[in-house]
């Protein structure tokens, strides 16, 4: 019996990510968007390449939530995306009104799910995921820190000139101008970064990891990134439906850990069939820990706002 999991939003990142999800084979896929016989027409697209492909999973388009019973995991991607000048904050109050529907519709139906959050502001929705959803906090996790992380780690790799699966790093925090790229705990080959790479050129890779989002906007010019969210995506799809236990930074709920209590921040995360399995701890130094509690700080500004609405 095949793994069901659904993909709420049409757009780029939502059907990057139910193509990648499909043509693993391992579960059947519905894809949920408002608009009329647009998710029916790319499902059917993905469907017909499953000859070429080699996969008998099944992916169905829909415009309602009834598809959707009974996921083992749900990511949602629906909401507005950014336009250039505009920053993931920008977004707050229409995508809160847009992932706060949706949630209430999937919960409703497959109320043993895993959610992942993949709409922007990225912290605040995945906090106003969990409230609306009513699950366990293990249940509802974001997707952002594996997306900066493999930016980071790609920039490196490039000033390197070393392959991209030899550079281990974690960023966390917010998901936006305040991520947290963890200097000290990077390693190239097992050699700390900081020996490889000077300093004020470090600093400029971790601006640009910082600016990733923003800088593929301006160059896209109509729309935001997917080719790298919808990998990150299904990567913790993956994790969990598969029961990896893999170390993966997202955004889970803390209560307590890094200083951090009610609310949800970018750290390593055990991921497996259970969703968030536990929240692993890593040593920061003194200006990472600092920096960890400004992003989250950030953060709660954003969830006070969506309070108060």
């Amino acid at each position: 019996m095949k793994f069901k999991v659904t993909v709420v939003g049409g757009g780029n990142v939502g059907a990057t990510t139910a193509q990648r999800v499909f043509e693993k084979g391992y579960a059947d896929v519905v894809l949920v968007d408002i608009v009329e016989d647009m998710p029916q027409g790319k499902a059917l697209d993905m469907l017909s390449s499953g000859p070429v492909i080699g996969t008998d999973a099944q992916i169905i388009g829909s415009n309602t939530y009834d598809e959707t019973a009974n996921s083992d995991v749900v990511v949602i991607t629906a909401g507005i995306a950014r336009r250039p000048g505009m920053s993931r904050d920008d977004l707050l109050m229409t995508n809160m009104k847009i992932v706060g529907s949706v949630t209430k519709e999937v919960a409703k139906r497959s109320p043993k799910a895993v959610l992942i959050v993949v709409s922007n502001p990225l912290d605040a929705m995945v906090q106003h995921a969990y409230k609306i959803s009513g699950f366990p906090k293990e249940r509802v996790v974001g997707m952002a820190g594996i997306l900066d992380t493999a930016r980071f780690r790609t920039f490196l790799a490039q000033e390197l000139g070393v392959s991209v699966t030899n550079v281990s790093a974690f960023v966390l925090g917010g998901h936006g101008d305040t991520m947290v790229p963890l200097i000290g705990s990077t390693t190239v080959g097992g050699v700390p970064v900081s020996k490889l790479i000077e300093s004020t050129r470090l600093e400029e890779i971790v601006q640009r990891t910082r600016d990733g989002g923003a800088e593929i906007v301006k160059l896209l010019k109509t729309g935001s990134a997917y080719y790298a969210p919808s990998a990150a995506a299904a990567q913790m799809v993956e994790a969990i439906l598969l029961d990896r236990k893999e170390i993966l930074p997202c955004a889970a709920y803390l209560e307590g850990e890094y200083g951090i209590n009610g609310l949800y921040a970018g750290v390593p995360v055990k991921l497996g069939a259970g969703g968030v399995e536990d929240i692993i701890e890593v040593e920061l130094t003194k200006s990472e820990a600092a920096a960890l509690k400004a992003s989250a700080s950030s953060v709660q500004e954003l969830v006070n706002v969506m309070a108060k609405a």
